[in-house]
C-alpha cells in the first residue's frame, strides 16, 4: 500500500509500508506527520482493516463460527423473505413488515462479509479508499433502515390491538410499500452526504482502521484537517434516525400497554402481547447492542480493543442471526410458509 504517490516519494516502489499499532516505526511517522499536513486525498489509495485483536493466530478457527453466522443470517432471512412472496396468506402487514426487517438484515450482512472473512481467510487486510466508502455507506444506510423497519413494525402492532377491525384497511398494501419506499429514501438521504464530505478531506494520519470492516466513527478520526462539520453531520444523523426511531417505538409501546390495559379479559391481554414478543425481542436485539457500543466507545476508551471488537460484532452480526430464527419459533404462519417451500420444491424434484 501507498501513503503517497511515487513521484513525491522516492522509496515508493520498494514495496508496500504497513503502519500498524506497535509498530516500532509509528512514533517517528508520527514525528514527520506536519510535514506531510499538505498532502492532498488523491494521495491516500488504502485502508488496513483490523481483524480480531489479540487472537490474529487463531484467524483460521474462528473464521469457522462467523462464517457460521454469516451463512445462517442470509440463508435465513432469504427464507422468510421467500415465503411471505410465495405464501398469499402471509401476504399480510406484519409479514411483509418482516419481510423488509430481513431484506435490511441480508444487506448489513453482505456489505461486512466481503473484508471480515477476507481477513479471517486470507489475512487481506488492505481496502482502497473508494471501497472503504462504499463499504461505509451501505452498512449505515441498511442499518438506518432496519431502524426504520423496526418503527414501522411498532406502529404495525399498534394498529393491529388498537382497532384490529380496521387494521387491513388502514395498512393497506399501497401504504405498506409507501412506507417502505419513505424509510430507505430517508436513509440514503441521510448517509449520502457521509461518503463525500469524507472524500474532500485530506488524509495524512496512520491508516491503520480499528475493526474488519469500515464506520464513519472510526473514518472520521484520520483526516488531518478539521472533521467537526463530518462530526456534527454524524451526530445529527443519529440524533434524526437512531434516537427518534426509538423513543418512537417506546411511545407506540406505551400506547400498546395503556390499550391492552383496557381490555376487559385476561386471555384478551394475554394474546394481544404475545403478539408483539417477537417485535420487543427483535428491536431489543438491536437497540441494546447498540446502546452497549456507544457506551463503550465513551466511557470505556481504554477498555481492551479486543473488547470493542466484540461489541461491535455482537451489534452487526448477532440480531441478523437471531431474528430469523425467533421470528420462526414465535411465529406459526411463518414456519408454516418456509415448510411450504420446501414442499413446493420436492414436488418439483
Amino acid at each position: 500500500m501507498k501513503l503517497v504517490d511515487a513521484q513525491h516519494h522516492p522509496q515508493a516502489h520498494q514495496g508496500p509500508r504497513v503502519l500498524a499499532p506497535g509498530d516500532s516505526h509509528s512514533e517517528t511517522y508520527r514525528a514527520l506527520l506536519p510535514s506531510y499536513s499538505c498532502l492532498s486525498k488523491a494521495f491516500f489509495h488504502a485502508f488496513i482493516l483490523t481483524g480480531i485483536p489479540g487472537l490474529e493466530a487463531q484467524h483460521g478457527w474462528l473464521s469457522i463460527p462467523f462464517f457460521t453466522m454469516y451463512i445462517v443470517a442470509i440463508v435465513g432471512n432469504s427464507l422468510i423473505m421467500a415465503a411471505v412472496h410465495m405464501d398469499t396468506a402471509l401476504h399480510e402487514p406484519m409479514y411483509l413488515f418482516l419481510s423488509m426487517l430481513a431484506v435490511t438484515e441480508v444487506g448489513v450482512s453482505v456489505s461486512t462479509l466481503p473484508t471480515v472473512m477476507g481477513i479471517l481467510w486470507f489475512d487481506a487486510r488492505q481496502i482502497d479508499f473508494d471501497g472503504c466508502l462504499a463499504q461505509m455507506f451501505f452498512i449505515h444506510t441498511f442499518s438506518g433502515m432496519e431502524s426504520g423497519v423496526l418503527l414501522a413494525m411498532s406502529y404495525d402492532r399498534f394498529v393491529a390491538i388498537y382497532n384490529p377491525l380496521r387494521y387491513t384497511a388502514i395498512l393497506t398494501l399501497s401504504r405498506i410499500i409507501c412506507m417502505g419506499l419513505g424509510i430507505t429514501l430517508k436513509s440514503v438521504m441521510f448517509m449520502a452526504p457521509l461518503p463525500i464530505l469524507l472524500r474532500q478531506l485530506p488524509y495524512c494520519h496512520v491508516n491503520v482502521l480499528s475493526h474488519s470492516y469500515c464506520l464513519h466513527s472510526d473514518l472520521i478520526q484520520l483526516p488531518c484537517a478539521d472533521t467537526k462539520l463530518n462530526s456534527i453531520l454524524g451526530l445529527s444523523i443519529v440524533l434524526a434516525t437512531f434516537g427518534l426511531d426509538s423513543l418512537l417505538i417506546v411511545v407506540s409501546y406505551v400506547l400498546i400497554l395503556y390499550t391492552v390495559l383496557g381490555i376487559a379479559s385476561g386471555e384478551g391481554r394475554r394474546k394481544a402481547l404475545n403478539t408483539c414478543v417477537s417485535h420487543i425481542c427483535a428491536v431489543l436485539l438491536y437497540y441494546v447492542p447498540m446502546i452497549g457500543v456507544s457506551v463503550m466507545h465513551r466511557a470505556a476508551k481504554h477498555a481492551s480493543p479486543l473488547v470493542h471488537t466484540l461489541m461491535s460484532s455482537i451489534y452487526l452480526f448477532v440480531p441478523p442471526v437471531l431474528n430469523p430464527i425467533i421470528y420462526s419459533v414465535k411465529t406459526k404462519p411463518i414456519r408454516q410458509g418456509i415448510f411450504n417451500l420446501f414442499s413446493c420444491k420436492r414436488k418439483w424434484l
